[in-house]
């Protein structure tokens, strides 16, 4: 017996461009942990962690560093692909919890 599992695939892929699409503040994000949606805010603060494991790059949108509400996570690794931080900007990935505040590890700048 031969299924075709193409159209399924291909529903699959459809569905997680749609929720992809999905846009939040950084104070909404706390109500989407595991789910993926870009979430757009203003540059609070910004902090290169050269000391830490991985060298981290932290960027707080709207609350800064301590008291921040949404962190983006750029890896050493991954740091040179991106240029200038603009003052306001848009992350997609899946929100994750760290620490208690919501956050997305950003692997490029796409």
């Amino acid at each position: 017996m031969t299924t075709n599992v193409a159209p399924f695939s291909a529903l699959l892929l459809a569905s997680t461009r749609c929720y992809a699409q999905k846009k939040l503040s950084a104070r909404e994000a706390k109500n989407h942990i595991g789910e993926t949606a870009t979430v757009c805010g203003s540059v609070a603060s910004e902090h290169l962690g050269s000391n830490s494991k991985g060298q981290p790059t932290f960027i707080n949108l709207d609350e800064p560093y301590p008291r921040q509400i949404f962190t983006i996570v750029i890896w050493g690794s991954d740091r040179s692909a991106f240029g200038k931080i603009p003052a306001k900007l848009c992350v997609t990935g899946t929100i994750s919890l760290y620490r208690k505040t919501p956050e997305i590890i950003a692997h490029s700048p796409n």
